[in-house]
Formats: C-alpha cells, structure tokens, sequence
C-alpha cells in the first residue's frame, strides 16, 4: 500500500515524540498514546524549529505544533466535507472490491512511485536486530506489502540466514512487482516468499503461515486502507500468526494529518473515513482513547508530527503520522 512518508527526512532515531497517557487498544476506531522510549537530545539528527524565522532553512522540521489557526482550519475543512458526503448507494460500490482499486493504483504508479522504507530501521531497531548473523531463527511478515519497500530493505541488510522474510498484499499487481524484483529472485542471505492474501479474510491464514510461527508483523499504513468494521478481522488473524510474545510494529496516518483537510466533497465515507481519487480508501487515527485491547499489550504508541516545507514555493505543510509497537499477550 502507499506510503507518504517523507523519504528525504533522515532520521538516526525514532520520531515519535512522548506522550504520557493510559495504554490504548490496538485497531480500536481511536488510538491513544503511551509513552515511547525516545531520547530526544543534541546526539539525535531531529531539527527543532526555535526561530520563525529559520523555517525555510530546511526542508522538515521535527515536532512542530500546529499553528494558532489549525482549529479553524480543521472545523473548517471537516464542515465542508460533510455538507457532501459520499451517497449512500455509492459507499456500497467502494466498499466491496477494495483489491481491485489497489491493483489499479499499483498498475499505475509501479515505475515512479515507490520508495525504499529504510526509516523502518530507526523506528524498529527489532527489524534490524533480526537481520544480524547471529539472530538465529527469525519470521518476519508484512502485511500490505505494496511493492516491497519495506522488506527489500531488510533483505539487503540481511546478514541471517536463518530469517525468513514473507511478504503478502490483497492486491495481485502489487505481489508481482515483489516477485519480480531480483532481490525476490535471489535473495543473498535468508528467504523471501511474497502472496497474494486478504487480511481481513475469514477463510484464516495464508498457506504456509502456521499458527504462532511468526516473530514479528510489519504493519505500514495498512489499517487505515480498511473499512473499520473490517479491523476486529484483521487483528484476530495478526494475533493468531504471531509466536506468544510476538511484535507488531504499526505506522499510519494520524488525525487531521494534512492529507485529510486537503480532502473536497464527495469524498467522505465515514467519520474520518475517505475514498481518494484513485478508488482506495483511507482512515485517520486519533489519540484519546484509553482502554486497553485483551489481545495485545502496549509498548510503544505516540505520534509524528512534522513540518514538511517547500522553500521553493514557500508552502508550509503539516504531517500527522502515528506509531506503535504491540506485543502478544
């Protein structure tokens, strides 16, 4: 699946930032956050914005507050939304096939959208410890693979030979361009298996994945390409794969990320729930739930907030993505 993040935003640490808050539930309709072990001091490459007058010396600046008038702007863009919200005779339509649309969109953007998710390996230092010569055995698998982005990266800092890496998406275009790659077909060290699968299936597992054989999931601005009555599903099929003790490592959009004001009529499926231009469809998280999931203890969940600026066109832009490390009870 797509993946916004900023590619040029090198990172030598997590950018999550800490938030004090009762642990929250994984893939309820509203996340909250928990504290993150992040230090966050003159030793990491984060760029905090100190002087106004600084911001169009680089390209994204760390933590950043909205500003004064975000208020106005989020009432004002939510208002809008909803005065034409998707008809109801049309949600049916966009609901049912939601592979076929993702399969449009790879089809589409397969040579010149996609980038390497190497920021994986600051935000989960888990993932890099697996790829280690001496890790031993390791199962790692991402769900909504897309193109490979994320496990092409681990596959090629891969010093185990004992990882196994497995790669599965519901869209059937997106699985090709794994399977095509020539990482996939050679692999120097471990193994890659890529498949087509639905998350949210009620058939169970994909073929060859066992109960409790997995160590960790990796789960990239998935969630929100589900309709969130799909999301009980989705979870009961992740907790069923993973090992006890198991990781998920999550990222996804967040609240009133810019990406939902920039959002026009017709657009709304749900609250906090859209379809975009090309067909797919996308949720946003929150930040004040307080209940914690019976499946899945709390490691880590905050969020990243970020000013991207373009100094060309002095255009400031802000990002909202959230983060999370579960494990299984």
């Amino acid at each position: 699946m797509s993946d916004p993040q900023d590619s040029a935003t090198k990172k030598s640490t997590s950018s999550v930032q800490d938030i004090a808050a009762e642990k929250p539930p994984f893939g309820s309709r509203c996340v909250s956050a928990v504290n993150v072990p992040t230090s966050i001091d003159s030793s990491t490459s984060f760029r905090f914005l100190t002087d106004e007058e600084d911001v169009w010396s680089q390209n994204a600046w760390d933590h950043v507050p909205p500003p004064d008038d975000q208020v106005e702007i989020i009432a004002n863009s939510l208002s809008r939304q909803r005065l034409t919200p998707v008809p109801a005779e049309e949600k049916v339509r966009y609901n049912e096939k939601p592979a076929k649309h993702w399969d449009n969109f790879y089809k589409m953007n397969a040579s010149n959208f996609f980038r390497n998710r190497k920021w994986l390996h600051n935000e989960f230092p888990e993932l890099i410890e697996a790829t280690q010569a001496e890790a031993g055995p390791v199962a790692i698998t991402e769900i909504g693979c897309g193109a490979g982005n994320s496990v092409f990266p681990l596959l090629s800092a891969n010093q185990n030979p004992d990882l196994r890496l497995r790669a599965y998406d519901y869209s059937s275009h997106a699985v090709k361009l794994v399977q095509t790659n020539p990482l996939y077909e050679s692999p120097p060290v471990g193994s890659i298996h890529a498949a087509v699968w639905d998350l949210t299936s009620a058939d169970g597992l994909p073929s060859g994945i066992e109960p409790g054989i997995v160590d960790i999931v990796i789960l990239v601005f998935v969630m929100s390409a589900l309709h969130p009555d799909e999301w009980g599903r989705a979870i009961n099929n992740i907790h069923k794969m993973l090992k006890p003790g198991g990781l998920v490592v999550f990222r996804d959009y967040g609240r009133y990320d810019l990406t939902q004001l920039r959002f026009r009529g017709g657009r709304l499926l749900d609250e906090n729930f859209y379809i975009r231009g090309d067909k797919t469809r996308v949720y946003f998280f929150e930040l004040d739930c307080q209940h914690p999931h019976p499946l899945f203890t709390t490691e880590q969940l905050g969020v990243d907030r970020r000013l991207i600026v373009n100094r060309k066109r002095q255009l400031k832009m802000y990002r909202v993505w959230m983060q999370g490390k579960f494990r299984k009870i």
